[in-house]
């Protein structure tokens, strides 16, 4: 890939993570070690990048992996397609978690803000530096 390909790639993809929407998230099964994927949706607000879920009292296993090991790959998969490690950040306070899902249920059109406090996941992602930065292209999918 040269230098220019990478360039436009890059900046399709912090179109793409501007915009939000659906993506798969791979994570490592916190008792078996063994790689999980899964198609979840996430959000950028304010610029920085969210996943969270819809409100449930159960405990998801994706969020149970990444509280073990934070490490997991962002894989986009629509019109940018692009496999970039990223490390994640549970929230867990309440004041963070309200005023992060007040944004994330605005982009839901939901109205029941704090449920979503009480029972949904949410967690900041942090994309590795070079994986957005022209000089390190992200992995093609």
């Amino acid at each position: 890939m040269t230098s220019q390909e990478a360039q436009q790639l890059d900046e399709r993809v912090r179109g793409a993570l501007a915009r939000g929407g659906t993506i798969d998230i791979t994570t490592v099964g916190r008792k078996s070690g063994t790689p999980r994927r899964l198609e979840i949706v996430f959000h950028n607000i304010g610029g920085r990048i969210y996943i969270s879920g819809i409100p449930s009292p159960t405990r998801r296993g994706w969020l149970a992996n990444l509280e073990a090991n934070p490490r997991f790959t962002f894989h986009l998969k629509g019109a940018v397609r692009a496999d970039l490690p990223a490390t994640a950040r549970i929230i867990d306070t309440e004041d963070e978690r309200r005023r992060i899902l007040a944004g994330v249920a605005r982009n839901w059109r939901r109205t029941d803000v704090d449920r979503m406090v009480l029972q949904s996941p949410l967690i900041e992602v942090q994309l590795d530096g070079a994986a957005i930065n022209s000089d390190h292209s992200p992995t093609p999918a």
